[in-house]
């Protein structure tokens, strides 16, 4: 569609973008979130890096009719639970969050099959009403940070029958 005739042209603007000329001098990190010179920050309560970790939410969701809940757990905290291991181990490999991940952390804590009376006990207070993220975050970076990397470098089935034999030791509870 044209232009009116009543307009008149624009002779003075340039017809395609140009940019502004370079600017003198190189560029800093000096902004107060620039992580410079080594890796990212380390330590308690930092959590675990990586590439698109809300995607672990949406995996969550198709492994809720799989879970295998003990009377007094609910799916929404033991997913919520499931997903800081699954971002922690998704990490260790610079990466985004697949199934997998959630596989691994849903089998070292029994959801995904029966677990032994010890297992339940040992896991409901840990997850109890963790679906409050913003008031239990600290939790579930402990959750996340009490499976050893040991475990979270294994495959499913590996760590599916490690947990056969004996579910403290995927857990780092008991020496191999």
């Amino acid at each position: 569609m044209s232009v009116p005739r009543h307009f008149p042209p624009k002779i003075d603007e340039p017809k395609a973008y140009v940019s502004a000329p370079r600017r003198g001098g190189s560029w800093l990190a000096n902004r107060p979130g620039e992580v410079v010179g080594g890796a990212q920050p380390s330590g308690p309560a930092v959590g675990n890096q990586g590439p698109d970790q809300g995607y672990v939410h949406k995996l969550a969701k198709r492994f809720e009719s799989e879970l295998v809940l003990a009377p007094g757990e609910h799916a929404s905290d033991v997913l919520e639970g499931a997903c800081a291991v699954a971002l922690r181990r998704a990490s260790l490999y610079g990466r985004a969050p697949v199934a997998d991940d959630l596989r691994v952390a849903l089998t070292v804590f029994g959801f995904l099959g029966s677990a032994v009376d010890e297992l339940v006990e040992f896991r409901r207070p840990l997850f109890e009403e963790l679906h409050h993220v913003a008031f239990h975050y600290f939790t579930a970076r402990e959750i996340a940070d009490l499976v050893p990397e040991a475990t979270l470098r294994m495959g499913p089935t590996e760590v599916a029958a490690a947990c056969a034999e004996d579910w403290r030791v995927p857990l780092g509870l008991r020496a191999i």
